[in-house]
């Protein structure tokens, strides 16, 4: 078993530190991805969560004037470890950490792979409005009552081979069916690392999270089919 961090880490790190958090009026937290079992911290090289950073760059140039909130999770364990789900616990840390912070603001959640997983488990926090789950670990089986009102949109390149996007169109349709308003959008190259097109991916992020947090996410994407929206077809500028 490797070194457990201690509960007192804090799990909430600004994009921009230097930036008070107490006068944002809403939040997009980002989760970055990991293994399914690792019970060591994640190292100091960590290339999941580099891979995060454009992404909250993105989010910043789109958002900051709106007084938006842009954050890193900090996970206390590398894996996901079954049953103790870990990163959940650490999203959940994050929020009560913004709640302390700037009160109860409207949140969106952004997680690649296992903090797609994550992200969607952690969505039953009153202060999540919706998720962005970027090319996310959906196992069967995996539970969608919490999704209820909330706005549920994944990208996924239906060629990754990491994780199913197959997977990921099924756990939409469930949310679906449990209350959520979901919307797939189907990359066309990237992969499981979202390095091929990554701007691309960059983009349809930061304005989908936008779009969330105005409750404008879902207005022209009509009710979900099973069938993803290919992002080719999304314009330059979606008319969310």
């Amino acid at each position: 078993m490797g070194h457990t961090p201690p509960d007192t880490t804090a799990a909430l790190i600004p994009v921009f530190r230097h930036r008070l958090p107490q006068e944002a009026t809403a939040a997009v937290l980002l989760l970055h991805g990991g293994r399914a079992d690792a019970l060591g911290p994640p190292p100091p090289l960590n290339l999941p969560g580099l891979r995060m950073r454009p992404f909250g760059a993105a989010l910043l140039r789109d958002t900051f004037h709106d007084e938006v909130l842009v954050a890193h999770v900090r996970y206390r364990y590398r894996g996901w470890n079954g049953p103790n789900a870990h990163p959940v616990a650490d999203v959940r840390r994050a929020l009560a950490e913004l709640r302390a912070l700037t009160g109860p603001v409207p949140t969106v959640l952004v997680g690649h792979s296992m903090g797609g997983r994550a992200a969607l488990r952690a969505a039953a926090d009153p202060q999540v409005k919706g998720v962005i789950a970027l090319a996310p670990w959906c196992p069967p089986g995996e539970p969608t009552a919490q999704l209820h009102g909330r706005t549920v949109i994944a990208l996924h390149d239906e060629a990754d081979r990491v994780t199913s996007a197959a997977g990921t169109w099924s756990h939409l349709t469930r949310a679906q069916s449990a209350g959520a308003g979901v919307l797939g959008i189907a990359m066309p190259r990237g992969g499981h690392s979202m390095i091929r097109d990554a701007r691309r991916w960059h983009r349809i992020t930061a304005e989908a999270a936008r779009a969330v947090l105005a409750d404008s996410a879902l207005a022209s994407a009509g009710r979900w089919t099973g069938s993803p929206r290919p992002a080719r077809d999304l314009p330059a500028a979606p008319p969310w």
